[in-house]
């Protein structure tokens, strides 16, 4: 059986778990929810319900028809919509037209749809302050209909942002109405800083609703172009906004549109594409997010909100990793793989699942498919240019920096060929449906279920103590291991860094919190350092067989390298000797105890 079909039989429970878990959550009052705020707060500090329908601030877009026109709101009328819940789909544009024909529309949309054409501009200050701050801000027209609309970024749901619509007379935007979501500061910037035009986007969107047993879905097959003055970007994909019920619903729907063909999953939003295009730039360069988990939270929801940081991470990365022009991207994407595997491993401990070893071996996969893409980047951006720059009277850096831009562009071509492969698309699709389904209580034991109902602190205590004590085992007598054993303390002290990003929220944010990850930081960097010394060597005997005249340079690389270990190993013992010495700051008798919360109507007090 292929990868693409074990990845399909693997995630049928998955389906039928959805089918279960339906939800229906209210959505708050946008103004409401800005009432809520502290002086200064951000909105990004708003928690969004979970799921929820689209409610009827503004007049509901009636879609059970091939057109409508829509009636003009008052220009006043604040929708109270406060969440989307969405998921983009990717698909080439000469193939977008036959998903609308695709079983899974055919058996469960409503009728035909309705088809719009959609103009919008979207704005910002001239030092794009709104985006700064993770807004973005826009005037749509629909027929005769304008409507203002301010969303915010995810936080650590990949699916969800914050939305509020208002309708307007014109295209010209009301900044007026968005002051009251905003921080003080951020509305004193745009008080001084009037908002200008950015780009614009014309899009002709056939819309349709598709009910499934987890929840109902509106389709958006949209198909049209971004502009930001001279320059343009095509735009072609299936937008999938939850209406009603779970999230599950969307990532069900998609799993059943990938089988019809290719399509790429995406949170990257028009407005970002837009950003980009109008500042010639590469996407925005993701960072793992930060997790703020409460310290009562049960096991299962503690694997959730992990889960779904590490897929906000990889969604993140993709779209840069793909872009190529800033390496950090393809770092990212790699560095997004390795905590997911990281958490699925935390998670084997508890639940055995063949799923998840399935998850873990194609996230290994996809890793193994951009190892050379970044590893050219390391060698080209750092070790080529700062041997370069130490050694101005050798020539030839130029000669192997041309053949090492070769082996990094044939390398980066194999990349995104293994990220537009079906299987990649399978592998992130299926995590997403995996996690909101829960999948990981299909075929659980009874004592399993009672592991995952109980407080997350103890098994996070348990676990950090095990992958600490692992590795300050492999670093035994450090001095005098080999470069291969070394290797296998980092691998170990990285596995620990990720467990400690997960779980060291649950145990306090202290002091000796802080200490102790810095001094793992540190020893891992000094780690990886060493780690990609190695790795130039058999870089350097790849470009040096095809490369006339470029052993000197070979020579003055390894030479440099080998005056660099004498620094590199003395910080290196420095950073272990700290590391092992460092207090744990999980242990129940540590000196500074996690504080013990309890929840109540009035919130979480001590």
């Amino acid at each position: 059986m292929s990868e693409t079909g074990a990845i399909k039989r693997a995630l049928e429970p998955v389906r039928r778990l959805a089918g279960s878990n339906n939800q229906h959550v209210a959505i708050k009052d946008a103004r409401a929810s800005a009432a809520e705020q502290k002086p200064g707060s951000k909105l990004s500090g708003i928690e969004p319900p979970r799921s929820g329908p689209r409610p009827a601030g503004l007049p509901a877009e009636d879609i059970g028809a091939e057109a409508t026109t829509p009636d003009v709101a008052s220009p006043r009328d604040v929708a109270p919509h406060a969440s989307e819940i969405e998921l983009k789909l990717l698909v080439a544009s000469d193939r977008l037209a036959d998903f609308n024909n695709a079983p899974i529309i055919a058996a469960n949309a409503r009728n035909k749809g309705a088809r719009k054409h959609l103009k919008a501009v979207y704005y910002d200050t001239p030092k794009r302050a709104l985006r700064r701050d993770g807004f973005s801000f826009r005037v749509r027209q629909s027929g005769t209909r304008f409507t203002q609309t301010v969303k915010t970024e995810s936080s650590n749901d990949p699916l969800r942002r914050g939305e509020w619509e208002a309708a307007v007379p014109s295209m010209a935007p009301d900044i007026a109405l968005a002051m009251p979501l905003v921080s003080d500061k951020l509305r004193t910037e745009l008080e001084r800083h009037p908002v200008e035009a950015v780009f614009s986007s014309d899009i002709h969107r056939h819309q349709r609703l598709v009910d499934l047993p987890s929840g109902t879905v509106e389709l958006a097959f949209d198909h049209g172009h971004l502009t930001a003055g001279d320059r343009s970007l095509p735009v072609s994909e299936i937008e999938l906004e939850l209406r009603s019920g779970s999230p599950s619903a969307i990532w069900e729907l998609a799993l059943r549109l990938a089988e019809h063909g290719s399509v790429k999953p995406s949170i990257r939003t028009k407005s970002a594409r837009g950003f980009d295009l109008a500042a010639d730039a590469p996407p925005r360069t993701p960072k793992p997010p930060k997790l703020r988990l409460d310290p009562s939270i049960s096991l299962d929801e503690a694997f959730a909100e992990i889960l779904r940081s590490c897929l906000l991470h990889l969604l993140q990365s993709l779209p840069l990793a793909e872009d190529g022009r800033d390496p950090e991207g393809m770092h990212q994407l790699r560095v997004a793989l390795r905590r997911l595997r990281s958490a699925l491993d935390l998670m084997r401990s508890v639940v055995s699942l063949a799923k998840l070893d399935l998850m873990r071996a194609e996230a290994k996969w996809l890793a193994g498919r951009l190892a050379g893409a970044r590893d050219w980047d390391v060698f080209r951006q750092e070790t080529l240019r700062t041997v370069a720059d130490g050694c101005p009277s050798v020539t030839g850096f130029d000669t192997l920096g041309a053949l090492a831009d070769e082996r990094r562009a044939a390398c980066y071509d194999a990349a995104r060929l293994a990220l537009a492969d079906r299987r990649c698309q399978y592998f992130v699709i299926g995590l997403g449906a995996f996690i909101e389904a829960r999948g990981w209580r299909s075929d659980v034991a009874p004592e399993g279920l009672a592991r995952l109902a109980e407080p997350a602190i103890n098994f996070a205590r348990n676990i950090l103590s095990a992958q600490h004590a692992k590795v300050l085992k492999r670093g035994r007598r450090f001095k005098s291991l080999t470069a291969e054993q070394r290797h296998r303390v980092r691998l170990a002290a990285k596995k620990l860094r990720y467990f400690a990003d997960f779980l060291l929220p649950l145990c306090g944010h202290g002091k000796s919190a802080k200490r102790f990850s810095r001094k793992l930081a540190d020893l891992q960097q000094e780690l990886g350092i060493y780690n990609d010394m190695a790795t130039t060597s058999s870089l350097l005997a790849d470009v040096n067989a095809g490369a006339i005249g470029s052993s000197m340079v070979a020579a003055a690389i390894t030479g440099w390298q080998a005056h660099a270990t004498v620094g590199v190993e003395a910080r290196l013992l420095k950073a272990w000797s700290e590391f092992a010495g460092a207090k744990v700051p999980w242990s129940v008798d540590a000196a500074e105890q996690p504080i013990k919360l309890v929840q109540t109507s009035a919130g979480w007090l001590r």
